[in-house]
């Protein structure tokens, strides 16, 4: 696997920003590499390396957009009169169906109602069994990955995590998982994440274009293949994914993310 050298450039991108449209410049599977140090990789698909975490992100996917999952609606589908829904299509401002689900430890919130933490009420829902132990064997499968391709980052993030209770993981170097169905998020950092460590981002998509993750601080935008696997420190860079726009009726991107809380750190 090559070794791409990312070098810090200026810019003002502001935090909150929507992220625009740019055409992807990492497209093949790299190391990713920052002052001499392997911060991350990218794998267009991860068949190469597992058949197994294919097939768990396949489950995952097509529980996810059952209607087994509770989910939390971001934007629903087109709204407004034909005309109005005509015009946005013309436009490429076509209105796409949004949601989420979070799975494993949800950190308290006292402004949101949540004053403990506690695990998500996904796991308690018999129905939505089958995603959730999709979701956490995909997270296993996609560790060993890590293990094999950055052995330091995966040593670093056990370390990192030997003060952090079972009960509060999410697979072993993890503490919680979001599934964002067509969400363009505005550029943003990880700020809750623990330092020092990596987040995991697999991805499906059909009959659809964008929904590429853009870091300004290097200029890249990574390409986010179907089935591709992308390992990344979101804490310490501002990062954004440029608009979806479906081909097809059918048409989707989906983005399976593992990340670890610092707030379940010695609780």
């Amino acid at each position: 696997m090559k070794t791409i050298k990312l070098n810090k450039e200026e810019h003002n991108i502001k935090i909150g920003k929507k992220c625009p449209y740019y055409e992807p410049n990492i497209k093949e599977d790299c190391l990713l590499e920052v002052d001499g140090e392997i911060i991350g990789f990218y794998i267009k698909d991860v068949t190469k390396y597992s058949n197994k975490l294919q097939q768990l992100i396949a489950i995952a996917n097509k529980e996810f957009r059952s209607d087994n999952v509770p989910k939390v609606e971001m934007m629903r589908g087109p709204r407004g009169t034909n005309a109005d829904v005509l015009k946005r299509k013309i436009e490429g401002n076509e209105r796409v169906t949004q949601y989420s689900t979070i799975l494993g430890s949800v950190a308290a919130n006292p402004v949101m109602r949540r004053p403990y933490p506690n695990v998500s009420n996904v796991h308690r829902n018999k129905k939505a069994q089958t995603f959730v132990k999709a979701m956490w064997g995909a997270c296993l499968e996609a560790e060993q990955i890590v293990k094999q391709l950055t052995p330091h980052l995966y040593e670093r993030q056990q370390e990192l995590f030997e003060d952090v209770k079972k009960e509060w993981r999410f697979g072993t170097m993890y503490t919680s998982s979001i599934s964002n169905f067509n969400i363009s998020a505005a550029y943003h950092r990880d700020r809750k994440n623990l330092e020092g460590t990596v987040n995991i981002i697999l991805t499906k998509r059909n009959n659809a274009n964008g929904g590429c993750l853009n870091v300004p601080d290097y200029n890249v935008t990574f390409e986010q293949a179907d089935n591709s696997m992308l390992v990344y420190p979101a804490w310490k860079n501002v990062h954004g994914v440029t608009p979806i726009k479906p081909i097809a009726d059918d048409g989707y991107r989906n983005s399976l993310i593992f990340y670890p809380l610092k707030a379940f750190k010695g609780i």
